[in-house]
């Protein structure tokens, strides 16, 4: 007989509970059970120290009736113990669990409520498994440690170690049960009548290899409230906040130093593009996040030529993890620190440009001059590969990433007819970071009195005119940018939501910035859910492709912040109110992405079943779509805030903002007219 093989796949996350406080997570059915199947577990620092987590209450599964989560790091998952209760039709034994995870712990306490007019004595039991799987093995669907799991008993609970790793539990006064790589916990309690008892346990973990920490709540991030019109937008900000305190962390190294991990559970940890994306969009509520994320991306800027590892002398990296990253079956292997990103870069200095605008100490930012310079020499002799003048990539290692900047899938840069381009690939969205960063740089080189800023004005105004002479596209539609070059400089012609990248950073002249507005807002590219990565009229598009077809809010958010800089506010509402429609569809937890299906054709959003959540940039979009209807942009130098907000767009009062350093209160009535700010 020819045994059945199963294919390993990546676990499916939409259904999944998380909670969350980085470097930690549990993911878990919607009752609380962690089954060990798929992504549930309680994970610390890319390990899975727990597979299964199991609560049984007189012997049998409670009866689940409701979950709550009132903030990021908890979840109260209510169920009913029938099997203990009377036959009445009122339940009248609940239990209460709630679980709690802080940074390197997971917490439970289970309430037990019997509300029958005698007393009960259950037996309630909860059971766990050590697993210590890799983050790594877990995404290729695969499981198993790297080390062997030891257990040992404790007067109070077990303590697992594998390898380095060393997770202690405790149960206070529980009967302890241990097995090779298992813990039954139980307890008797009598409950009275018309009363409750209380259990609890914890699991401590220890991780001395681990390469980022947990960080703070930001106490500024919880001072932020609004009350608008579209109660849509406040119950977005309102989600997007508490998860983004959730998503704060720092290295081992640095604890002092402040950043957005990605998302949860794939990338719980610093990567320069979405680090730097994160904190740019929230530069209205401070400039602290985007001081420490450039501080701590700058420690780590290239100051070598490695190939293995993509390092280049000024580059910003693209992702750190305590050990290799090996993704099975893919031919992926990149090392801890890896610098395989094209746009970080440049978008470094555009963070850097833009806290300066809205208040960053001019202390802190000439700090980072040094590396501001390394930086831009880094897109003139390293990120221009080939002399053309535009900024390209291409991995040297066969190993490593195959596309390099945000849509960085395998298949993300095709043809029209959906045929994959080749590399080196000169993204459209680059140029114009590039252009922007040169700018920008430019402008601080100035204002701090170092040389070399006509250098880069001249260099920025050489690649604007290149880029109007290579990129664009004549289609009966109208023209727009090709996403790309290829090897041979041709124009990769699918249009995808890049060019929405082009919007606001000047690369543009009028008459191509109002092409690039109305082709974003075209029914092939607006799915009324936000803005699909690839068109739908191209050949290749698919509405569950991660790069080719779904909508990314971040993506989105960026697009509509360029449009509303470049003032075509019209457009930038109607993309607004598509990531609103999506956000109430998904309980205003925006996921790392979802599905590109039109809202003529979907009454909800239909989820991308693996994209992570919370994700840093798509919560930090909440935010960006708030800056764009409010129309900020700050002026730390001369103390300028303009506030222009797009018409149409209802009342508004928001708290809590901040601008060089101050309190920002803003309201707008219903006509648009600031009452205060």
């Amino acid at each position: 007989m020819n045994a059945t093989m199963t294919t390993p796949l990546q676990p499916l996350l939409h259904d999944s509970v998380v909670v969350l406080t980085a470097p930690s997570q549990a993911w878990s059915t919607a009752d609380g059970t962690v089954d060990g199947c798929g992504i549930h577990g309680f994970y610390h620092s890319d390990v899975r120290v727990l597979g299964e987590i199991a609560l049984t209450v007189g012997g049998s599964l409670p009866e689940h009736i409701a979950t709550a989560t009132p903030d990021a790091a908890t979840a109260v998952f209510t169920s009913l113990s029938r099997g203990v209760d009377d036959a009445t039709a009122d339940p009248r034994v609940r239990i209460d669990r709630v679980r709690e995870v802080h940074a390197g712990s997971l917490v439970e306490t289970i309430t037990v409520r019997n509300a029958l007019g005698t007393s009960i004595r259950p037996r309630v039991d909860v059971s766990v498994r050590a697993d210590f799987s890799p983050m790594q093995k877990i995404k290729a669907g695969l499981t198993g440690s790297e080390h062997p799991v030891a257990t040992l008993a404790t007067t109070d609970g077990v303590t697992f170690t594998s390898g380095v790793v060393t997770a202690a539990l405790s149960a206070g006064d529980a009967e302890v049960v241990v097995g090779d790589d298992t813990a039954t916990l139980s307890w008797a309690p009598e409950i009275p009548a018309h009363s409750a008892v209380t259990l609890g346990w914890r699991i401590d973990v220890e991780d001395p290899s681990a390469v980022v920490a947990g960080a703070a709540p930001s106490p500024a991030w919880d001072a932020v409230t609004a009350s608008t019109g579209d109660s849509r937008l406040a119950a977005w900000l309102r989600q997007a906040l508490g998860d983004l305190q959730g998503l704060r962390m720092s290295t081992t190294a640095r604890p002092d130093e402040v950043f957005l991990a990605a998302g949860a559970p794939w990338f719980f940890t610093l990567f320069g593009r979405d680090s730097i994306w994160a904190a740019r969009m929230l530069l209205p509520l401070g400039t602290d996040i985007a001081a420490s994320t450039l501080r701590i991306l700058a420690e780590l800027q290239g100051t070598r030529v490695v190939n293995e590892t993509a390092e280049q002398p000024g580059k910003i990296m693209h992702e750190l993890r305590p050990a290799a990253l090996t993704l099975p079956g893919e031919g992926v292997v990149l090392p801890p620190l890896y610098y395989g990103t094209v746009d970080a870069t440049a978008l470094w200095v555009m963070l850097l440009h833009d806290a300066w605008k809205w208040g960053m100490p001019s202390a802190e930012v000439e700090a980072l001059l040094p590396n501001l310079e390394a930086a831009l020499a880094w897109m003139r002799d390293y990120g221009d590969s080939d002399g053309d003048g535009f900024l390209e990539y291409v991995d040297t290692t066969g190993h490593g990433l195959a596309n390099q900047g945000w849509k960085d899938s395998g298949d993300s840069i095709q043809w029209r007819d959906g045929a994959l381009a080749e590399g080196p690939i000169a993204l459209c969205e680059v140029q114009a970071y590039a252009y922007e960063a040169a700018v920008g740089g430019a402008e601080l080189l100035e204002a701090f009195g170092r040389p070399g800023a006509d250098e880069w004005r001249d260099w920025a105004a050489a690649m604007k005119e290149r880029f109007a002479a290579s990129f664009w596209i004549d289609d009966p539609a109208g023209a727009y940018p090709a996403i790309a070059l290829d090897a041979s400089k041709r124009k990769v012609d699918t249009v995808t939501s890049n060019i929405g990248h082009l919007l606001g950073t000047g690369i543009l002249d009028a008459e191509h910035a109002a092409l690039v507005a109305r082709r974003l807002v075209s029914p092939a590219l607006n799915s009324g859910y936000g803005l699909r990565t690839m068109s739908s009229d191209s050949d290749g598009f698919w509405p569950l492709s991660y790069h080719g077809g779904s909508v990314w809010a971040h993506d989105t958010a960026i697009a509509i912040a360029g449009l509303a800089r470049d003032g075509f506010g019209a457009e930038a509402e109607l993309l607004a109110d598509g990531l609103l429609r999506a956000a109430e569809g998904f309980g205003y937890r925006m996921p790392e992405l979802h599905s590109g299906d039109s809202s003529a054709d979907a009454a909800s959003p239909i989820p991308y079943p693996a994209a992570c959540r919370p994700q840093a940039w798509s919560a930090a979009a909440a935010v960006a779509v708030l800056t764009a209807r409010l129309g900020l942009a700050g002026d730390a130098r001369t103390g300028t805030l303009t506030i222009d907000p797009i018409p149409g767009v209802g009342t508004m009062d928001v708290t809590g903002l901040r601008f060089d350093g101050a309190p920002l209160d803003i309201a707008v009535d219903q006509d648009g007219r600031v009452t205060r700010g």
